[in-house]
């Protein structure tokens, strides 16, 4: 019997552990702040072509509390690769379009780290509406940026 009595205690706190780190991650306050140069949203219904752990009604509940009423839809001259998205004219994606409220979007752009890990780009589906598709941006590692000149300091001695 001391066998289930551990087994309990050792799932939920696992669940504990599982529903803190969702909590943390997607909902809480802390470790995201939307950089100062991204636009404010639209404050209008939203469509979001979602591809990846979004497609789950699970997940659309924790992050945006709302299903955003799914309907399949496809992404054309795209492939997935993971957790990103390619272009590539022989090839499609299959997610669904969700409609959103500002607020949901705001908690989308939350949880995909908008400006930070993803960008939120405007495409055209296979259906010809237009869509909302975060997608990764690149790793600064692989980018050859230099900073504007306004941004470079100037280091002098006396």
């Amino acid at each position: 019997m001391i066998w289930l009595k551990r087994l309990v205690v050792v799932s939920l706190l696992c669940l504990i552990g599982v529903a803190t780190w969702l909590w943390l991650t997607m909902l809480s306050p802390w470790f995201y702040e939307r950089p100062e140069e991204l636009p404010d949203i639209e404050q209008r219904t939203h469509q979001v072509f979602v591809y990846g752990t979004l497609r789950y009604l699970p997940i659309r509940w924790v992050v945006m509390g709302t299903s955003g009423s799914p309907k399949p839809a496809r992404l054309d001259g795209f492939e997935r690769q993971g957790l990103d998205l390619s272009r590539n004219a022989d090839s499609h994606v299959d997610g669904l379009l969700l409609t959103v409220s500002p607020e949901a979007l705001q908690r989308l752009d939350r949880y995909e780290r908008l400006g930070i890990r993803y960008e939120r780009v405007e495409q055209t589906l296979a259906d010809g509406s237009t869509a909302w598709v975060y997608v990764r941006l690149p790793m600064v590692s692989e980018l050859d940026i230099h900073p504007p000149a306004h941004q470079i300091a100037l280091v002098t001695y006396d």
